[in-house]
This record gives C-alpha cells, structure tokens and sequence, in this order.
C-alpha cells in the first residue's frame, strides 16, 4: 500500500505551487532568484550546531531536508536569534514575488522575538505571505498568540495536520497488544506465508514502484530521483532506512521510514498489484517500527489521515477510499494516538495578492 498521505502531503508544494497557475509566466533560466540555491545566511553547519539544542526538532528542519528542497525548486534561509530560529524555505512566485513556509517550525520560543527577522527576510524575498505549520498540538493559548501577531488560520495545509503517533514504549509483546487484533494477525499472516522484509538500497526500483501505485490509485508522487536524492542525505548518518517486502526473492512493497531524535517518521510508500493477500504492507510497518525502536525512538508517525475529529473518521471510513480515507483503515489497527497538530497559519505580506491566493486556492478546494 502506498503511503497516500505522504504523496498527497510532500508533493503538496508542488501542487501548491500550481495552484497560482493563474499568474503564469515562465522564469527566465538567467534569473538570479533561480540560482539563488541556500542562503549563506546560516550555513547547515551552523544550522546543524544549533539543533544539538533542539533534540526533538522536527526532520523537515533538519538540513538534510533543507538540501533536498534546494534540490527540487525551493530557496532554503536559516536565521538564528538566541535560542530560536528557523529554516525558512521560499518558493519562486511569477512576476518575481515568492511564498514563504517554514514547516514543523520555527523552533524554540519564538514567537514574537524572531518575527522582525522572519519579516525582513520575506520583505527581501517579497513574499506574498508567510506561510508556517508549527511543530505543535492544537491548542488555543498558541492559536491566540498567533492571532495576536498578524496570524490566520489557512486551510491549505502542506503537511498533515492530523495522524496516527504509535507510543513504542515497552517491550515487543506490548506493542503488538496495543494494535487491533486483525492487524496483529496480519503481520504474522505475513511472516507465515513467506513473506521477507530486509533493508534495500535499490532506490531505482523503489521509484518504479511508486509510480505504479500512483497510476493504479491516483495520486501524485515525486520522480525516482528525488528518492535517491533523499536516501543518500539521510542515510549515512542512519536517519533513513528503505525496507523492501519480498516474496520468493520478488519485491512486493517497500517503505521509506526517518528518524530523529525520540520521534520516526513513515514518509514514503509503494506497493506493487502482486501477492498482496500476503499483508506485506503490515510486516513492513512493523519491521519500521523495531528499527525505529532500535535507534532509541519512542514514537512512530504513520504521517497524516483526513483532518477530521475522531468520531468523524470512525463513522465515515467504512464508506469513503478517496484521497487520505483510503488509508485510514489501515493505519487506525496500529494502535496509534490521533494526534491534532496545530496545522497551518498564514501572516499575509502583500494583500492583495493574498487576498487573490486565498480566493483561488478556496475555489479549488471547494
């Protein structure tokens, strides 16, 4: 099974940006913005020594991810001030305007200390707005605080505000005792019909892989290169594992799974139209667990199911497949947490404009 989230969620800034097809008209391949590549505002290095403070900081602040979104489009800037700070990606806008959007940020206690910064730097970027999606639960002291500073709560989220965290505390046997009974016997049912799982590094393969599960469920994934692009900045320091399901030497399913700090991360996803009665998708959820429980993880992100209260999932998912539905079925048995993240909040910097993306973006939602 694909992870329908993640290719609805980490593909959402480029379906994000498409949503200002309106203003279309191409970049000349000589604009300095294009070759702007990451700011050395605060180099990663510097970046990199700062989160030695922030153990728990989210991986979409992490360096690495900053250099796989230069590689794919984005402008990454990382400013410090004292103990907070943030990696600040901008997306090229027509007529030379851009979006800001730091996500899973800005760390430590920020708000308001690093705003003059954050607004200087969309000022030179001439940002049409400020778009952030905190590392934070729902909660409305923070909801207040971010009305307070020229905030507003925006629909359009790129990351999930809401999903699934497994508690991978205590032993094996307890893990598996928290999860439901049919996804218990699924990962066994796995195990029993010949099913292998083992780390893969044929990242071609996987690419392939899921561009055929996003043909056969309709939904957009990113090129192979991008997940080459991300194993090899993650995978040397041991924050990224691939897992391949096989049967009979054959690859069936694989998972691309990160980590950092107490927290892991299911991202990536793939599956293939074979022997799919086998459950591999569940023996590779499990196997991503350990190996995060091995890393000394307490927590697992299944990473995203329909921003809706619980009650809402229960009575809908029977009947619904479209978009993050399809996989809330499957998620829900691993005995995780609904966790509701605080989601995104836009500080609009040119009206107008924004007022226009606002409109646009409601109407194609609606």
């Amino acid at each position: 099974m694909a992870n329908c989230d993640e290719s609805h969620l980490q593909q959402t800034p480029f379906i994000y940006m498409s949503k200002f097809a309106v203003f279309s008209t191409p970049y000349a391949k000589t604009s300095r913005w294009y070759n702007a590549g990451v700011s050395p505002q605060c180099t990663s290095e510097e970046w990199e020594a700062y989160l030695h403070s922030q153990p728990d900081a989210h991986l979409l602040q992490t360096p690495q991810w900053g250099a796989l979104k230069s590689a794919h489009g984005w402008d990454v800037v990382r400013i410090l001030d004292g103990d907070c700070g943030a990696q600040v990606l901008f997306r090229r806008l027509p007529l030379g305007y851009s979006l800001a959007y730091v996500p899973k940020g800005p760390l430590g206690n920020w708000l308001p200390s690093l705003l003059p910064e954050l607004d200087s730097l969309c000022r030179q970027r001439r940002s049409v707005a400020l778009k952030i999606e905190p590392d934070e639960n729902s909660n409305a002291a923070l909801q207040a605080r971010l009305r307070d500073n020229g905030f507003r709560s925006s629909p359009h989220l790129i990351q999930p505000a809401t999903t699934f965290v497994v508690d991978l505390r205590g032993d094996e046997d307890e893990i598996l005792a928290r999860m439901h009974q049919k996804t218990r016997y699924n990962i066994r049912l796995a195990a029993k019909k010949g099913v292998i799982t083992r780390p893969w590094d044929d990242l071609q393969a996987f690419g392939r892989m899921m561009l055929e599960t996003a043909d056969r469920d309709n939904f957009g994934v990113h090129l192979p290169t991008y997940y080459q692009r991300a194993y090899d900045l993650f995978h040397p320091s041991g924050a990224c594992e691939l897992f391949v399901a096989e049967y009979e030497g054959q690859p069936i399913a694989a998972i691309m799974v990160f980590a950092r700090g107490s927290r892991a991360w299911y991202l990536y996803g793939a599956s293939t139209k074979q022997q799919r009665n086998r459950m591999p998708t569940y023996l590779l959820q499990w196997q991503a667990m350990r190996w995060a429980r091995q890393r000394g993880c307490t927590l697992y992100d299944l990473w995203g199911v329909p921003n809706e209260d619980q009650e809402t999932l229960e009575a809908n998912f029977p009947n619904r497949s479209d978009g993050l539905w399809g996989v809330y079925r499957f998620k829900r048995g691993f005995g995780g947490s609904l966790v509701h993240a605080i989601g995104a909040w836009d500080r609009p910097r040119i009206p107008w404009l924004y007022w226009f993306y606002h409109t646009w973006t409601s109407k194609r939602n609606g």
